[in-house]
């Protein structure tokens, strides 16, 4: 029995695969779900290619989507937003200014160990600051920390 799988086994196969990710946390099976939909138009492009062709390009397709998805788009897609953190988790903390906060911005302040998964955050002051004063936290505003020199 010589079994020739057709453009539309190719894109059940991939729809399969992308309802499937629905059930798995990362994006693994979308990316090869993709590929096989890829594959299956390829195949409708090109009805004689062979098994081994389809499954080559298939595996090829799906790895290069996967690489692509976890080094360019995934990064892009975090959420870099510190707003609605508990405010008691870094009121009180003692920081150093990387970068001085003025009128008009926002200066850095870094602290030893990372606070809520950063350990550098956007802050403003009431004291007037330079690079390297030592800090704490006195207050959170939206996703900048208001800070006291010490």
């Amino acid at each position: 029995m010589d079994f020739q799988p057709e453009a539309w086994h190719w894109l059940a196969l991939g729809f399969l695969l992308m309802v499937f990710e629905i059930f798995l946390p990362s994006f693994t099976a979308l990316w090869f779900g993709v590929g096989a939909c890829l594959v299956g138009i390829v195949l409708w492009i090109f009805p004689a290619m062979a098994f081994t062709v389809q499954v080559v390009i298939w595996v090829i397709l799906s790895v290069i989507l996967t690489i692509a998805w976890f080094k360019y788009l995934k990064p892009l897609s975090k959420d870099k937003t510190m707003a609605g953190l508990p405010k008691e988790a870094i009121v009180g903390q003692i920081g150093t200014i990387a970068s001085a906060p003025r009128a008009e911005h926002s200066g850095i302040v870094r602290f030893s160990m990372p606070i809520l998964g950063s350990d550098e955050w956007r802050c403003r002051s009431v004291d007037p600051l330079v690079i390297g004063d030592r800090v704490t936290v006195i207050d959170v505003l939206g996703n900048d920390v208001v800070v006291r020199k010490l």
